[in-house]
């Protein structure tokens, strides 16, 4: 019998006695399977489910990007609400409801009118605003475009005989080309 040692070492290990440790030239260590860590488990299972939504929702995307584009009939008519909220309206320059839809022109930016930063930048916003509504009631326009802006708005560009009723807005002094951001229409003289 070994050891009382030796046995109680035994035990701990499960019956089996400790590998020594081959050293020299003799040993090789056994070629090891190259195990992913966690950051790279977490990467493919990311990439896997990204795949999987894009696979879900491209012909969805697609679809939207090759519908037609909307057409308001000539028949409808745009009152002014700056408020918000109505079925044919104005609420500022650069947007309104048409169709039940809240919608933003999405090439251009308009003086704020609620709430304005400046007397010049509320007169501009309602200068704007009214020159929207004689724009949109002077017949059909088409909007093209997809998407929406954090708002819900929906982002598109609003056009009529191919001319962009943003541009116009810019040519006349009342819009400029968006940007992105918010950007104030008060300068100090």
């Amino acid at each position: 019998m070994e050891h009382p040692s030796e046995f109680h070492r035994l035990l701990r290990n499960g019956g089996h006695r400790p590998r020594r440790r081959l050293t020299g030239e003799a040993f090789r260590p056994s070629p090891r399977r190259r195990v992913a860590s966690r950051g790279q488990r977490h990467l493919l299972l990311n990439m896997v489910v990204a795949g999987a939504v894009i696979g879900f929702t491209a012909p969805t995307l697609m679809a939207e990007a090759n519908a037609p584009a909307e057409v308001a009939r000539a028949d409808v008519r745009f009152g002014y609400c700056h408020a918000g909220g109505g079925m044919n309206c104005v609420v500022d320059g650069d947007t309104f409801w048409m169709h039940g839809q809240r919608v933003r022109i999405a090439d251009i930016d308009t003086p704020e009118t609620h709430p304005p930063r400046c007397a010049e930048e509320e007169r501009l916003g309602f200068a704007a605003g009214r020159r929207l509504q004689d724009l949109l009631n002077a017949g059909p326009v088409t909007l093209s475009g997809s998407g929406e802006d954090r708002y819900g708005r929906l982002l598109r560009t609003v056009e009529r005989d191919g001319v962009s009723l943003g541009d116009v807005l810019v040519s006349e002094g009342l819009a400029r080309p968006y940007g992105g951001g918010r950007r104030g229409w008060c300068w100090v003289a």
